[in-house]
């Protein structure tokens, strides 16, 4: 049987900050796809995220023993990645080295993606298969000019939702008869996190740093603010504060002590004032990201895609739509295509279609190099 008509397993593990997202596919086909939830108050008994790993790992394996599912056999497991170097994106096959500089969080992202390489190894020596690592949130393809900051020897890091935002724009491409490597998009990532993104005939030269909190604030995350304002409002005692409201209680959190848009979003509709006005805000931010990055792109845009979890409430993509609909076509793909993507690229490996990279073991970017 040539690989094209034979039929793969590929299990998808994808941690995030309550949950673990769980897929197994065959070929293309998703024989199921669940969320493993991990209760909060449990999660914030360990003392780093590192720490969650043998908590996580039973939780999945009682999920696969409850529903009688067997992964013997399976050809790959996809880990999803983040905390290693920088890398560019692509498909990396999980090996020590990789795995070594994510428990280190070697690249200075410390999130629950981390934990996805690791989960991983682990299924990987029991049942066997090949491993992934698919566009981490690490992925960096900036150009130069977006590196620099006005503080030598202090640069601009890239820390996006790099899996949806480049599954989202080849998607796109393809709907258009195009490859991505043709296209110029915008694309953002709306949910808990918020990413918005210009990418350049295939690659994401510019965005906000969302990992590092930089960009709108987001249901949890404080966004940019002034360092001045910073300065006045924070002193050296509140940095672990100052660090959990770039991360988790910043943004919607701070103002009405959850991030539960549905609960937030459900006070505008009732005509809460203030929850209007801070729900407006969150998306005028948004708008004025997207509009940067129509600049960066030289006004020469494809398409702008708006993908992610709140786009589940109308007024998000007509606030973006009456902005930004001058720039090119809104176009709107709610949730997202993480699962799919991994899978996909597992699968071109599996198939001969494209190979699996070496983890480098280093930055992408080590010095200046005019690349414009």
């Amino acid at each position: 049987m040539n690989r094209e008509n034979k039929k793969y397993k590929i299990f998808i593990i994808n941690p995030g900050s309550t949950s673990t997202k769980l897929s197994l596919f065959e070929n293309e086909k998703s024989l199921f796809t669940t969320d493993v939830f991990h209760d909060s108050s449990i999660l914030k008994q360990f003392p780093t995220i590192n720490d969650q790993l043998d908590y996580r790992m039973d939780v999945v394996r009682s999920f696969l023993k409850d529903n009688q599912i067997d992964l013997t056999g399976v050809d790959a497991i996809v880990g999803r990645g983040g905390g290693c170097c920088p890398v560019p994106s692509g498909i990396y096959r999980i090996d020590d080295r990789l795995i070594q500089d994510t428990k280190t969080a070697r690249g200075g992202v410390r999130h629950a993606s981390m934990l996805g390489v690791q989960m991983a190894e682990i299924l990987c020596h029991h049942y066997g298969g090949q491993m992934f690592m698919i566009d981490p949130p690490v992925v960096d393809e900036l150009w130069d000019l977006a590196r620099l900051t006005g503080v030598k020897g202090i640069c601009r890091q890239a820390g996006t939702h790099a899996l949806n935002l480049k599954a989202t724009a080849r998607r796109h491409a393809s709907i258009m008869g195009k490859r991505y490597e043709e296209c110029n998009f915008i694309v953002c990532h709306i949910d808990g996190g918020i990413s918005i993104t210009a990418h350049q005939k295939g690659r994401m030269i510019d965005g906000n740093n969302a990992g590092g909190g930089e960009g709108p604030f987001t249901p949890t995350r404080m966004g940019s603010m002034a360092v001045t304002d910073l300065l006045r409002h924070f002193g050296p005692e509140d940095l672990d504060h100052l660090k959990s409201l770039c991360s988790q209680t910043g943004g919607l959190s701070s103002y009405f002590g959850t991030s539960n848009s549905d609960t937030i979003h459900k006070m505008v509709e009732e005509g809460d004032a203030q929850a209007t006005l801070v729900w407006r805000t969150m998306i005028y931010q948004i708008i004025k990201w997207i509009g940067s990055m129509s600049v960066v792109l030289k006004g020469k845009v494809d398409g702008i895609l708006l993908t992610g979890g709140l786009l589940r409430f109308h007024d998000v993509e007509e606030q973006i739509r009456e902005s930004c609909q001058w720039i090119a076509p809104v176009t709107v793909y709610v949730g997202e295509f993480e699962q799919e993507a991994m899978a996909e690229g597992a699968l071109r490996v599996l198939r001969g279609e494209e190979l699996a990279k070496e983890y480098p073991g280093k930055p992408v970017w080590d010095g200046l190099i005019i690349n414009l």
